[in-house]
């Protein structure tokens, strides 16, 4: 019979379920990008650290970070401040604790000299323990 009628068979009927893999899939996602972004978000100034072979995180003392950025500013504690300013807070913190350490972050390109007069100011205030902050080679 070449002319019939077709068989209509019922197809599944449709999905009253909300399908939640697509957003869980999207929620691991953001997940993942926070994660990534988190450490970058630690330290606002940008700097070029330089490279060393044999730099390791040190132990838990008290400690305070100078940073010297590639235009010669100086931050403490990611604050800009003078050199006036400078030496006033480290002889602030000279007098609360004589045994803090100052980790000091400098750009590659920073000139050596203004490294040393951030180390002259640390001194002059009474800070002599004075860790540089380098990163790893890549291998």
């Amino acid at each position: 019979m070449p002319f019939g009628r077709l068989e209509r068979t019922r197809g599944e009927p449709p999905m009253s379920e909300i399908n939640v893999t697509p957003l869980v899939d999207v929620m691991l996602v953001l997940v993942v990008i926070f994660i990534i972004t988190a450490p970058l978000l630690a330290s606002s100034i940008r700097l070029d650290l330089p490279k060393a072979e044999g730099t390791q995180p040190g132990d838990a003392s008290p400690f305070l970070s100078v940073v010297v950025d590639k235009a010669g500013r100086v931050f403490v504690d990611d604050q800009p401040v003078t050199t006036g300013q400078l030496t006033a807070q480290l002889a602030a913190r000279a007098k609360r604790n004589p045994d803090t350490e100052i980790q000091l972050r400098a750009d590659q390109d920073v000139p050596y000299g203004r490294v040393v007069e951030v180390m002259g100011a640390a001194h002059q205030a009474g800070l002599n323990r004075i860790g540089f902050v380098a990163q790893p080679p890549k291998n």
